[in-house]
């Protein structure tokens, strides 16, 4: 992958839905990628451990594809032990890549806190940050927050993607009403929701 450009766009995704589509959108028109590699976690370090089983994460991962042939759902995480540490995933992928340019998207609240990431300067040597706005108003916070990060040698490219008015943990939770459900969560996942009865929703798509 020489002079080329590798997006990476990880996650819990569970489940994916149609707000993660826009980011990763977002982030490609900022990018213009060569390869994209959407990659469900394993366990995540920052959070409580997915209780939807990563295969089935994986599986309804599918639905990025649908942005285009040079997008790739990568089993990387998943298939490691342990937590899910980015700086980690990045360093085999500089070992694997050496000679393309890592981008990593990012939520903008993921921005605001990176400093308290692991290893996080090593993050900025090997990657440029793409970060998504998902509030009205906050461009100047993310400023600030991106030239925080200048002086360690932070690179931050912004993509504006459209606010979505739902979370996954909302999905999961069960309080978001049927139509809605069906506008947000985009194919192949309603039907992999029914498959395994995810989020006991099995009965509602």
């Amino acid at each position: 992958m020489s002079g080329q450009k590798l997006l990476i766009y990880g996650g819990t995704f569970d489940p994916p839905h149609i707000g993660h589509l826009n980011n990763l959108r977002a982030a490609m028109q900022a990018v213009r990628p060569d390869r994209v590699l959407v990659m469900p976690a394993g366990t995540p370090p920052h959070k409580l451990a997915s209780e939807t089983p990563a295969e089935w994460r994986y599986e309804m991962c599918g639905c990025f594809r649908q942005l285009g042939p040079q997008v790739a759902i990568s089993r990387w995480e998943i298939d490691h032990e342990g937590p899910s540490y980015t700086v980690n995933t990045l360093e085999a992928l500089h070992e694997e890549y050496p000679a393309a340019a890592l981008y990593l998207s990012l939520g903008s609240d993921m921005l605001e806190s990176f400093r308290r990431w692991y290893r996080w300067e090593r993050i900025l040597q090997l990657a440029t940050l793409v970060v998504q706005s998902r509030a009205d108003g906050d461009d100047a916070s993310l400023r600030a927050a991106a030239e925080a990060l200048a002086p360690a040698g932070g690179r931050v490219v912004f993509a504006k993607a459209p606010a979505v008015p739902c979370a996954s943990h909302e999905i999961r939770a069960g309080t978001l009403p049927a139509e809605t459900l069906r506008a947000v969560l985009p194919p192949p996942v309603p039907d992999l929701v029914r498959r395994h009865d995810l989020y006991g929703l099995g009965k509602v798509l």
